[in-house]
């Protein structure tokens, strides 16, 4: 179809200006109006005249390639027709003299074609008609029969044009495979000189054969040779020129590329923008990261503070499980434990672990629950703030009390599992352990000896003899008393060594604390931290937007620059 290339630019910009309207309304921008003029896509007009029977019908066929008008020999055409796009296909009578036909043609969308009765009409009215339409026209095409083509009443409708309309007048010779090539340039030679006498300038002339050119165009494939011979090749590439080359509608494209260029720029300082206020997010979310770092510093300062009170607790333990320990090593306790097994040491270490474990918790929670309470005001300060700022709800994935409290718990948690851990890792137990063995052994050895003398005795005395059982006996006791004095000192002793070993250790347990003490600090608050989570993922979904919206700029701005070389 002629006109291709005015086509595609104006299809091109018409895209380009919808792509940029979505980029804007994407990034927040304002949306690209339409149409600046309202022109682009305003229908090419076209204006066929000529006297009756002249073949203007055959013409306008030929030229679409569609059976648009009817064609017979006698006149078809009684009232002036104009053809424009729409479905389903309907006549529409505005005048006894002028009719408007709707048709499905794809062609019509741009072209508009209104086909006039004869020039040479005897009603009244038509030449009226005619000449209202064509200062409206794009293009006038004027047809000549070639078995007549001086008729008057054509040339003088020629004649009354203005230079303007005149600058828009195209001489078709139709019919023109009915004469030899010779004969057609003599008629167009006259024809020529004739226009120069009567408007003194000669518009375009093409001989062409609108019968050719439709069978050309309907013949499956295309017929190229018949088109060259219907003449239809120069007048087409006349009427592409026409199309692409009118002043008004060139100045509409390069007005609507103008605007394009425009809301693209627009666009641009709008992606600037949004690429500025996601810098200045992410060090705002930063500078909140760090607040709350700064917060888990404070209070891994006052660490020493609540060492100390765990210190005092360590040796208030101490000092109870010891006691514990004295009251077990009582002289007759340890006898019995001579024959059913001795477990102090697993049990003291127990007994110590545990309440030390109880002890520690309960300071944890003391602690944890000024942490979580400090965290809480401060998330309520922060939810404004994030809200002013980045324009987001601070939202998580759980209640924010639900989140601290969960914290908190592994707070206790982990420093009751590090309180039982330090203990084991000491070795308190093993000294005790080894103490306690030595000692149940000189135990044992006198309680032997002892029982041994005691059995002798009773064995003496069954068989009557005199004193000896008396004598086994007493020193069985003797044995005995040294037993229960080598309990008392051992006891005394192993005890004050146990305390004091213990106390020695506290400095220990509590720097081996202060480590497990300050991760668990640094626990809680990555868990008051992870509250920002939403916000993080909004600045990089925002983030991984810009670069695909920048890259749709390039492609737009490149899109109009090529247009912009077309144009």
């Amino acid at each position: 179809m002629f006109g291709e290339r005015y086509f595609a630019t104006r299809d091109r910009i018409s895209d380009v200006m919808l792509r940029i309207s979505d980029l804007a309304q994407e990034t927040g921008g304002q949306v690209m109006p339409g149409d600046p003029n309202g022109k682009l896509y305003d229908p090419f007009i076209f204006v066929v005249c000529g006297e009756v029977n002249a073949g203007k019908s055959t013409f306008i066929n030929g030229l679409f390639g569609h059976e648009l008008c009817r064609v017979n020999v006698l006149p078809e055409t009684h009232r002036v027709l104009c053809y424009r796009h729409g479905s389903p296909a309907c006549d529409v009578e505005i005048s006894p003299l002028l009719e408007e036909h709707f048709r499905p043609a794809p062609f019509l969308r741009d072209f508009n074609v209104i086909d006039t009765p004869g020039t040479n009409s005897t009603m009244r009215g038509h030449l009226e008609i005619i000449e209202k339409r064509l200062p409206e026209a794009d293009l006038i095409l004027m047809v000549f029969p070639v078995s007549n083509p001086w008729g008057s009443a054509t040339w003088n409708l020629i004649s009354d044009l203005t230079k303007d309309t005149l600058n828009r007048v195209v001489l078709i010779l139709q019919q023109s495979d009915q004469r030899d090539a010779k004969d057609i340039d003599v008629i167009l030679g006259h024809m020529a000189d004739l226009s120069m006498k009567r408007t003194g300038q000669v518009p375009p002339i093409f001989a062409v054969s609108g019968k050719l050119a439709y069978e050309a165009k309907q013949s499956a494939p295309f017929a190229a040779d018949l088109m060259r011979a219907s003449g239809y090749t120069a007048l087409e590439s006349h009427i592409s020129r026409a199309v692409c080359e009118t002043p008004e509608r060139r100045e509409a494209l390069e007005s609507w590329h103008s605007r394009a260029l425009e809301a693209l720029m627009a666009v641009d300082d709008r992606l600037e923008e949004l690429s500025t206020g996601i810098n200045d997010h992410a060090r705002f979310i930063e500078s909140l990261e760090r607040e709350i770092d700064n917060m888990r510093a404070t209070s891994v300062n006052r660490l020493p503070t609540h060492l100390e009170e765990v210190a005092a607790v360590f040796e208030n333990q101490a000092v109870g499980v010891t006691k514990r320990l004295r009251r077990r090593l009582w002289a007759v306790p340890s006898i019995i434990r001579l024959f059913t097994g001795d477990h102090t040491g697993h049990d003291m270490e127990a007994i110590f672990i545990g309440r030390l474990q109880t002890a520690v918790e309960e300071v944890a929670e003391k602690d944890g629950s000024e942490v979580v309470d400090a965290c809480h005001a401060h998330w309520q300060e922060l939810a404004e703030r994030v809200r002013e700022s980045v324009g987001v709800n601070l939202t998580s994935d759980q209640p924010i009390e639900e989140t601290l409290s969960t914290a908190k718990q592994r707070f206790v948690q982990c420093l009751g599992s590090a309180a039982r851990q330090g203990i084991g890792n000491l070795k308190v137990r093993n000294q005790l352990d080894r103490e306690l063995r030595r000692r149940n052994v000189a135990l044992k050895s006198f309680v032997s000896v002892a029982l041994v003398l005691a059995t002798a005795g009773a064995v003496c005395g069954a068989q009557g003899v005199p004193w000896l059982p008396w004598i086994l006996c007493a020193l069985a006791a003797v044995f005995l008393t040294g037993c229960v004095l080598v309990a008392w000192l051992t006891r005394r002793a192993i005890t004050r060594e146990y305390q004091q070993r213990l106390l020695d250790t506290c400095g220990a347990f509590a720097s081996t604390l202060y480590d497990d003490y300050e991760e668990a600090l640094r626990i809680v608050f990555r868990d008051y931290a992870s509250t920002l989570g939403n916000v993080r993922t909004h600045l990089a979904r925002e983030k991984l937007a810009i670069q695909p919206r920048r890259r749709r700029w390039h492609d737009l701005f490149l899109t109009l620059k090529a247009i912009e070389q077309e144009l």
